[in-house]
């Protein structure tokens, strides 16, 4: 046993990557989606004027309309046919996700299995549709209003102009969705959270950039870049801790006499993350809160008394927006923590296999149990996440620092990261196993 663990320790290295064929077909095919969709946001909706955008973006400049951007990984500003991104995708999924909470006949179909999970996706593809075409719509309306001293936005509003741009939009979103799908399938990690990830990814060079030049002009003190550095590196640091952190609950399994043997007896343990729902509350809030914002933002005031409330009150570094965005955070974490685990279910399987957590009965009690020690952590996950969101969040609207130096971006950036490398050393240790497997089965024939 310890020959066969030291020989695999030995094989995890460059050379096992290579020898990975399956590994690199996906990582290839991941990367070949993601050029895809970085190409498309380069491609303009038919009609607009793209100098004039560029002039209305640059006036915007630190608001609201700049997070959505960088999520969208500089499409809209560029009104590219990607322009939405996949903010609607992920709207839809919030929304199916609380039905199947508050709905039983969405949480029967849920528990169907495969099947249901089928439909259900389906629906989500539906009502992203749906979503996107009202989004679009308003977008397209908001752009003829859009004009500058050198001249409108559109260069022929109308119906033609509306109907165009809600085909494109609506278009190039369920293209991204299909495209993140394709990932999650076909390649390496979540194609939803790889495609915002790439999007922030790809605007670094230009915040880097831009902070150093406010640096140069003195817009920004050396001192304070120095100390927007060490907050930035800090924060990854917080971040990465965080996310490995665990509370593990031994688990006890009883002996049992098989003949003349004696079996079981072992003891493992469940290991519950501190935060359970990983970097998903921070997206769905930030998505919710990005849709309103960012109408009213294109409104320019004009947009009736709702969305002028919005853009007054929901703008970047306003009070009600760092308390929608921590209340949003954590209602998230502990609604889809509870959709990822459920209590009752991991006792009856424990008490299905014989299991049981020393000084806790089997059955409700475990439950309970289990219920009451992730409900803590949660506390503590939630904590932690609006930390990280609002904190830099904070600094940045009092001191006009790139979005992407914020809390928010870095715990995508990281969390995303993080996810993908384990898939990469699970599908390395498959690999591996395979080939010891192999191995040991040649040596059994020679044998």
């Amino acid at each position: 046993m310890a020959s066969t663990a030291e020989q695999l320790a030995a094989n995890l290295n460059l050379g096992a990557f290579g020898k990975a064929t399956e590994l690199k077909k996906r990582l290839w095919f991941t990367l070949g989606v993601l050029i895809v969709y970085r190409l498309g946001t380069f491609i303009p909706i038919p009609g607009i004027d793209p100098v004039i955008i560029e002039d209305i973006f640059a006036q915007q400049a630190g608001g609201i309309l700049d997070v959505f951007d960088s999520f969208a990984g500089g499409a809209l500003s560029r009104m590219s046919i990607f322009a939405l991104n996949v903010i609607p995708y992920i709207s839809a999924a919030i929304i199916m996700q609380l039905m199947t909470a508050i709905s039983p006949q969405m949480e029967a179909l849920k528990k169907e299995g495969e099947s249901g999970r089928k439909k259900i996706n389906q629906y989500t593809r539906y009502l992203t549709v749906a979503l996107a075409t009202v989004q679009a719509y308003g977008l397209a309306v908001g752009l003829e209003s859009l004009s500058t001293s050198q001249g409108a936005a559109v260069a022929d509003p109308g119906l033609f102009f509306r109907a165009s741009t809600v085909i494109t939009i609506v278009g190039g979103t369920m293209f991204l969705m299909w495209l993140g799908e394709q990932i999650t399938a076909r390649g390496v990690g979540n194609g939803i959270s790889l495609i915002i990830f790439s999007g922030i990814v790809a605007r670094l060079p230009v915040a880097i950039a831009s902070t150093l030049e406010l640096g140069r002009t003195g817009g920004l003190s050396p001192l304070f870049i120095l100390l927007l550095a060490v907050m930035v590196i800090s924060v990854i640091a917080f971040i990465v801790f965080v996310e490995r952190a665990q509370r593990r609950i031994i688990i006890q399994y009883p002996k049992r006499q098989v003949g003349n043997r004696m079996f079981g007896g072992e003891s493992t343990h469940l290991p519950l993350k501190l935060n359970t729902s990983g970097v998903i509350p921070v997206i769905f809030a930030t998505s919710l809160l990005l849709t309103p914002a960012t109408v009213a933002g294109f409104s320019g005031g004009t947009g009736g008394g709702f969305l002028n409330f919005v853009s007054a009150f929901l703008g970047r570094g306003q009070p009600l927006f760092f308390i929608l965005f921590a209340a949003l955070i954590a209602f998230f974490a502990f609604f889809y923590t509870a959709i990822v685990f459920n209590p009752q279910d991991t006792a009856d399987n424990l008490k299905r296999h014989g299991g049981f957590i020393p000084g806790i009965r089997p059955g409700k009690n475990t439950a309970d149990y289990l219920d009451y020690v992730l409900s803590r952590l949660t506390v503590v996950g939630a904590g932690y996440l609006v930390l990280v969101a609002l904190l830099p969040e904070i600094l940045i609207s009092r001191f006009s620092v790139p979005f992407f130096f914020g809390g928010t971006s870095l715990l995508i950036v990281v969390s995303v990261t993080m996810d993908t490398v384990a898939q990469i050393q699970s599908h390395l240790l498959a690999h591996q196993y395979e080939g010891l497997i192999k191995k040991s089965r040649l040596k059994g024939r020679r044998g």
